[in-house]
């Protein structure tokens, strides 16, 4: 029997989504791009667009004439009604992620593994070690539809690392849905252990961190950031620059936290690059409170934002508050972005000059070159004699807007 996956959504969507092709390939069924007889959707609710991206990727799927289409991940576990009125070809898969797999290869027949662990279909290897979550944010759904956090096993953790090595993975990325809430009490372990555990790996070229909130932000994870082998760079959610609309948000930190914690971890890894998340036009979001959402990104120089607008999501605290107007909304976001555009320009600029290496992630049909520092710079090189996908590569931007390979590295 053929299958295929596909994923919305976020770094552990992909994972999870992963999960299931690992588990199926690995039992002994045929991967078939998007048209195989069975589809597997892992969906999104992060937003109302992404649920309905979730729909539609479902109506694709049975439009393509997929015999059985499996729907997994966080919309599932959303409400009753996410799917009602789908197809009797669509199969909802409640479980999380690990449960969800098994149960589909159940399901499917792929009751054994009869080959060897199928390659992941990324250069960089993303590594689970943490799901669900225990804060409350009011306008969040996440502990609703993944539960309270858990976390792996050290040992576990590192065992997968040295199977992605094996596999010919350069990068390992470190997922999870509040990674700092990572707990191994067995090993007496916490999230720098799995960050220099996995940097100590024999063959890792580097490690990266996906995302921290900026309440875990310790003194001895900034430590961990400071290893070789460790990426400098961070994804810190920011969601608000105000305190009056953090406070509303129920967020754990106001902004004054917020910068004294990523400065001290500038200081223990010069040249670190800032990413984050931000929200626009929630209910307690009025022009003064964008104004200072704006000048708190410029000021804490991020290079670059995801920026959402804020949609209502289901039994939470701010379900049936969304008083900012759409068009209102729109205009925020593309300010927002737009200055996240020039602040990544500028970090572009002053890294002319300097060396990097850079992963190799896809070539184009021109032959040049794409993909990532270890800042999470992104990089377009020319074409480049005998570099392809999986090589690191030792680079030096001329000018924002050209770059140059100077040799592959082993």
């Amino acid at each position: 029997m053929s299958f295929s996956v596909e994923f919305l959504g976020c770094k552990i969507s992909h994972t999870d989504a992963q999960g299931v092709r690992e588990r199926l390939l690995g039992g002994g069924l045929e991967e078939s791009g998007e048209g195989g007889a069975v589809h597997v959707v892992n969906t999104c609710c992060v937003t109302n667009e992404a649920v309905a991206k979730s729909r539609k990727a479902v109506r694709a799927a049975l439009r393509r004439g997929a015999e059985r289409v499996y729907v997994t991940g966080c919309a599932t576990r959303l409400g009753p009604d996410a799917f009602a009125g789908t197809d009797r070809r669509v199969i909802l898969v409640r479980e999380h992620a690990e449960q969800g797999a098994e149960r589909i290869a159940r399901e499917l027949g792929a009751t054994a593994c009869v080959g060897p662990a199928p390659r992941v279909d990324r250069t960089r290897a993303f590594v689970k070690v943490q799901d669900g979550c225990t804060f409350g944010c009011s306008f969040c759904v996440i502990p609703r539809v993944r539960g309270s956090s858990r976390s792996r096993a050290l040992r576990a953790v590192l065992d997968e690392g040295r199977r992605r090595i094996a596999q010919g993975h350069r990068e390992l990325v470190v997922t999870g849905v509040n990674l700092g809430l990572y707990r191994d009490a067995d090993a007496q372990a916490r999230l720098p252990e799995v960050l220099v555990g996995l940097a100590e790996l024999d063959g890792v070229a580097r490690v990266r961190l996906s995302s921290i909130e900026v309440n875990h932000l310790s003194g001895r994870l900034c430590e961990a950031l400071a290893h070789p082998r460790v990426c400098p760079h961070l994804h810190v959610p920011l969601q608000s620059g105000d305190d009056g609309v953090l406070k509303a948000m129920r967020r754990r930190y106001d902004l004054a936290t917020y910068s004294r914690r990523v400065e001290r971890a500038r200081a223990h890894v010069p040249g670190l690059n800032l990413t984050g998340d931000v929200i626009v036009g929630f209910p307690a979001e009025d022009g003064a409170a964008f104004a200072r959402t704006l000048a708190a990104v410029e000021e804490l120089a991020f290079s670059r934002l995801h920026v959402f607008p804020y949609s209502p999501r289901p039994n939470t605290r701010t379900a049936d508050a969304d008083p900012v107007p759409a068009a209102v909304k729109r205009r925020r976001a593309e300010r927002l972005r737009a200055l996240s555009d020039r602040l990544g320009q500028a970090h572009r600029a002053a890294r002319v000059g300097h060396r990097d290496h850079v992963l190799i992630e896809r070539v184009d049909a021109a032959g040049r070159l794409h993909g990532y520092g270890a800042d999470y710079t992104a990089y377009e090189l020319r074409a480049h004699a005998g570099a392809g996908v999986g090589d690191l590569v030792e680079v030096v931007l001329e000018a924002p807007g050209a770059r140059v390979a100077l040799g592959r590295l082993a």
